[in-house]
């Protein structure tokens, strides 16, 4: 296999994990908020659940760069540590969202549900952002 063919296949497969770790960020904010947001963003354009959304999934983003930029020891195994990375940037994500629902009146949940926009939910993404960038230098 040539050096273009194997980069390939790392792509490829750096992508599938990437997308997959997306996938689980967007269904663990979906639970960990109240509604379906699939219909709030998407049917009912609503920009706080967007804004939430976007952010969890720029940050498993720069997780997963940050991971793939780290890897080292082969494929099979920088796969594992992006996989684990990934996770571990969901979980603390998760928590900080937990954390300022804790901490603040009212529930972020219903902010964000909220059709107006709401600055409560920038704070959280900027949150969720600076807890990805966290991860990243911890990696790096």
């Amino acid at each position: 296999m040539t050096r273009f063919e194997e980069n390939l296949v790392a792509a490829g497969a750096y992508s599938a994990v990437g997308i997959a770790a997306m996938a689980v960020g967007f269904i663990v904010v979906d639970i960990l908020t109240p509604g379906h947001l699939r219909t709030q963003v998407w049917i009912d354009r609503n920009k706080n659940a967007a804004l939430l959304v976007a952010s969890k999934l720029g940050g498993v983003a720069i997780i997963i760069a940050a991971s793939i930029t780290a890897a080292e020891g082969g494929l099979v195994k920088g796969l594992m540590y992006t996989a684990a990375y990934s996770a571990l940037g969901i979980v603390a994500m998760s928590l900080t969202y937990l954390l300022v629902t804790l901490v603040t009146p009212g529930k972020l949940g219903d902010f964000i549900m909220d059709p107006e926009p709401h600055p409560a939910v920038k704070v959280h993404a900027v949150m969720h952002l600076a807890v990805a960038l966290i991860v990243a230098a911890a990696i790096l």
